[in-house]
């Protein structure tokens, strides 16, 4: 999990506007308050088992290089995946590697039926991450959300427990 003496990291990582046009939530400018607020929502979110937002980090330094999530939608019985990986760390296999975390987490520790996630049709990295972990595309929801005054096509893509 993340701690607060992350924002700072975490706030500078996320002020990029190529990480905000990717994202559905994030703000552009990103502050500092934005990320102390987002920081302290985690805990009792874990504990309320609403949702588990980690930090992805340098397995030896403990250095961040972005964030992954899982809501926990119990009534459904399914999560939805949702990540950020800081611009200077893209093409590493982050994104990847902490997604492949998270769908073990989801299955084995939560015993969710079913995870999906989500992205913008311009965003073909995420596309490919989903397909790497196993994620079978499941529809493209057209022009559904708009972003800076432009209408934005949503791929959704999802996988379920076989464990």
């Amino acid at each position: 999990m993340f701690q607060k003496s992350d924002a700072e990291t975490v706030a500078t990582l996320c002020n990029n506007y190529n990480i905000f046009k990717s994202t559905l939530y994030l703000p552009y400018p990103y502050h500092l308050s934005d990320a102390t607020n987002w920081i302290e929502h985690h805990y009792e979110n874990f504990i309320a088992d609403k949702s588990y937002e980690f930090a992805i980090t340098d397995k030896g330094t403990g250095k961040v290089f972005g964030a992954i999530a899982l809501t926990n939608n119990k009534r459904f019985n399914q999560g939805e995946v949702a990540y950020w990986i800081g611009e200077q760390y893209w093409g590493r296999g982050y994104a990847t590697e902490a997604t492949k975390a998270i769908l073990q987490f989801a299955f084995e520790e939560k015993k969710l039926h079913k995870v999906f996630a989500r992205y913008f049709s311009t965003n073909i990295a995420s596309g490919r991450v989903m397909k790497k972990i196993g994620m079978k595309q499941e529809g493209i929801l057209k022009e559904h959300i708009i972003k800076e005054g432009k209408y934005e096509d949503l791929v959704y893509y999802g996988i379920l427990n076989v464990l």
